[in-house]
């Protein structure tokens, strides 16, 4: 192959037929990918070029573009594999030219793949092949034993005409399960109609485990849902369950025989039958199945990682308190409450450790260390980590407070997942080497209440723990998806350039790890920037940087009036125009909503700009800097509520969605354990999926439905009272209300297909008019076998 042939390759028409997109759009995404332009700019900054395309639109051609580009790859690796042997028709050429899944790819390369010594391979050498096409070629007359006789041969371990036609089905066997179109055959029919069956381990002791649901289970493959089937793995990667996939073999190896020209009136028809049926037991069955379990292991991972990005994108994107100070509270029974001080920027103050549970001396102590901090420091909130101990140090600073008529003061609980990690980093050394490692963690709660997003983008995403089955998943497939989230998130917000961390600025569009210390580096030497031109003043940080990263980089007070916006700097001529026809200067326009209003779009319509990006730009110079984000409202837990004892059935309360995963939603009510709202109970009416009407963040009212102190779980309620019951089983199986309620309920999931009626009409019931059991094919049916070539070797 050539290069230009090589480099003739053109994903864009696949693409934009597969996603449904307009292929201008999808080749101008591509394009700019290919410049190095990221997500959020495209999305952003270039709408009039991709057709305002959305971020979702632009990520799906990215990923498919990949695929499509190593799809590629390998098909002219196999191409040229196959030519080297000098077996490349033009035919095969065709077919191989024609896949779109790698699949497919895989299922036309196997016959000319290197092998290992296989069964079929040591008939070969002994000379069996001959007999192997005398078996596929099917003829009137003659007797197997007879043919076979000829090919005995002590020499060539050959004993007998019984183990000659025993090697020339082994070798029949292997062409089988090399052919592609058994192997899509047998593909299709697993995939539709193969079942999911899970049992106990052989041998494992009848104490009770987490996976007790699934000791007897069955589920359609093609609908079992991501958490069940990550859930079957784990159990077999534990050794607490042995799985497999189940389907109606006899039709399928009817049909297998009809496509390899089973004649019923031969002789060696019964031959054929044994081959295909050994074919498909042993080699074809269990690859397939292989295979399939890894397709469907691909699918669940992507549900388990949507669902955590999801619950990571609304966990990060949660109300901020703002530019206030706080006392952040790591709390600890034994060793103490651990107190930071913040100012409203998030810079460290001060700390100290405040003993609740060492006597009455020691508490009044603690109260008055406490209200010396409010004097001196005057916080506007209290944040106190939601770990153990939490509750006890809420309760105390209320009570303080109150006492003291502190009234104004918020305090809140912060869910501390990932501080400890965030502790021990080294994100965490490089900014406060002086720091114990349990002081770096209360100041990272009292920070997450400022600006959770600007905290959390310090955390490995997968520490912060609002997923599913996280550990089972791909890594690096939940770390890509987790990274665009975060960078999503960060650009979707702006961030101030004059206080934003490192690790905030290298999620930045464009910036990186590395030029975003030499940012900070920078104005650490230099001051504050005083515009975002100053940031080409970076040492590193050349023209394309600043293009991609500018419109999402604020400077407060900065020398240009937009550059506290989010308008682009590239667009700052073009709004000094409109200010100059409207009689104003810049900066009486901005925030000017009446002025705004009198902008007449079309006027500025031209090359590479549109209504659009005019549209973004009126938004911004009507409310400059805007956070997309909720204003901040605490939660407000029930005060006689600290532990899971004060839980009573029917309890009315209010919490936190703290995770959301495909059987539901995990709530904080104020007692350490988080309760489950099963998602048959999160709404009156019917809901397929948790995060069509909670998600991560939300306050919800709930009601106690059962409280198991032995094993620390509760069930609740979202749904009123009375309302009637809801069939939400999520397709079947074991329900995940196991988690909070009752053992599991399940249903055989099978239906009519699983008793072999569908198999049937898939197999051979659809192959008997042409060469099927019990019919004679016409001469011209048997020329076309696709075995017909393989018989002329």
């Amino acid at each position: 192959m050539t290069d230009t042939q090589a480099n003739t390759f053109d994903p864009v028409p696949l693409i934009a037929r597969e996603l449904g997109l307009p292929a201008a759009g999808v080749r101008a995404v591509v394009r700019l990918l290919e410049e190095s332009a990221t997500v959020p700019f495209i999305a952003r900054y270039r709408k009039e070029a991709t057709g305002s395309l959305d971020e979702v639109q632009i990520r799906n051609i990215e990923e498919r573009r990949a695929y499509l580009i190593e799809l590629d790859d390998r098909r002219k690796a196999i191409l040229e594999s196959i030519a080297s042997q000098g077996k490349l028709s033009d035919e095969l050429k065709a077919r191989i030219l024609a896949c779109d899944t790698k699949a497919a790819l895989e299922d036309l390369y196997l016959p000319f793949k290197p092998k290992r010594r296989t069964r079929g391979i040591i008939a070969k050498e002994r000379g069996l092949e001959p007999l192997a096409k005398r078996i596929v070629e099917q003829p009137v007359s003659g007797k197997p034993s007879d043919d076979a006789a000829a090919f005995v041969s002590i020499e060539k371990e050959v004993p007998d005409a019984k183990a000659a036609l025993s090697g020339a089905r082994d070798i029949v066997a292997e062409w089988l399960s090399e052919h592609a179109d058994a192997r899509a055959r047998v593909r299709e029919t697993f995939a539709e109609h193969g079942v999911l069956v899970s049992e106990k381990a052989a041998g494992l002791p009848d104490a009770p485990t987490k996976f007790e649901q699934y000791y007897d289970y069955r589920e359609a493959l093609k609908s079992i849902p991501s958490h069940r089937f990550l859930a079957i793995r784990r159990g077999e990667r534990e050794n607490v369950l042995r799985a497999h996939v189940e389907v109606d073999g006899e039709p399928l190896v009817m049909s297998l025989a009809a496509l390899m020209g089973k004649r019923a009136g031969s002789p060696f028809a019964d031959e054929l039958h044994q081959a295909v049926e050994d074919g498909y037991k042993r080699l074809l069955a269990p690859s397939v199945e292989n295979d399939l379990r890894i397709e469907v292991k691909v699918r669940s991972d992507r549900g388990a990682v949507d669902v955590f990005a999801d619950n990571l994108r609304n966990l990060m994107m949660s109300a901020p308190l703002g530019e206030k100070g706080v006392l952040g509270v790591d709390p600890g029974l034994r060793t103490g409450c651990k107190f930071v001080a913040v100012d409203a920027n998030g810079k460290f103050l001060a700390e100290t450790v405040l003993h609740l549970a060492k006597g009455a001396g020691a508490e009044e102590a603690a109260k008055k260390q406490l209200l010396a901090y409010v004097a001196q420091y005057k916080p506007s909130a209290v944040a106190i980590g939601n770990g153990t101990g939490g509750r006890e140090a809420e309760r105390f600073v209320r009570a303080t407070l109150k006492e003291a008529g502190q009234h104004e003061l918020i305090v809140v609980q912060v869910n501390e997942a990932g501080a400890s990690v965030y502790s021990a980093s080294d994100i965490a050394r490089e900014e406060h080497p002086d720091l114990d490692i349990t002081v770096r963690g209360a100041l990272s709660i009292a920070r997450r209440l400022q600006d959770p997003l600007a905290e959390f983008v310090k955390i490995d995403p997968k520490a912060i723990g609002v997923g599913q089955y996280q550990h089972d998943v791909h890594q690096p497939l939940l770390a890509k998806k987790l990274d665009e989230v975060v960078e999503s998130c960060v650009n979707g917000v702006g961030v101030e350039l004059n206080t934003a961390s490192a690790p905030l600025l290298s999620r930045v569009s464009g910036i990186g790890p590395s030029l975003a210390k030499k940012i900070v580096k920078f104005r650490e030497d230099h001051g504050r920037f005083k515009s975002r031109l100053e940031l080409l003043e970076v040492p590193g940080l050349g023209p394309r940087a600043f293009e991609q990263s500018a419109g999402f980089l604020r400077v407060a007070g900065g020398a240009h009036p937009l550059d506290g916006s989010a308008v682009h700097p590239e667009r700052y001529e073009l709004v000094q125009r409109i200010a100059g026809d409207l009689g104003l200067k810049v900066e009486e326009l901005v925030g000017n909503a009446a002025a705004v209003e009198r902008i007449d779009l079309k006027k500025y319509i031209g090359e590479g700009l549109g209504e659009p990006t005019l549209r973004d730009i009126v938004a911004e110079l009507k409310k400059p800097g805007r956070d997309p984000r909720a204003d901040f409202e605490p939660p407000k837990f029930r005060e006689d509520v600290e532990k899971l004892e004060d839980l009573q059935l029917g309890m009315q309360l209010e919490g936190v969605v703290t995770n959301v995963t495909a059987f539901g939603a995990f709530v904080d009510v104020g007692v350490h354990q988080d309760g489950l709202v099963h998602v048959s109970q999160l709404s009156d009416r019917f809901i397929k999926d948790p995060s069509e009407v909670v998600k991560v963040g939300d306050k919800i009212k709930v009601r106690v439905l059962e409280v198991d102190l032995a094993r620390k779980r509760i069930a609740l309620s979202a749904r009123s009272e009375g309302a009637r019951p809801q069939g939400n089983t999520q397709g079947g199986g074991p329900r995940e209300q196991a988690f909070a309620q009752r053992g599991p309920q399940q249903r055989d999931p099978r239906g009519q297909d699983q008793r072999g009626g569908a198999q049937r009409g898939n197999g051979g019931g659809q192959q008997r008019g042409s060469g099927g059991a019990g019919q004679r094919p016409e001469p011209e049916k048997f020329a076309n076998n696709p075995f017909a070539k393989l018989l002329k070797r």
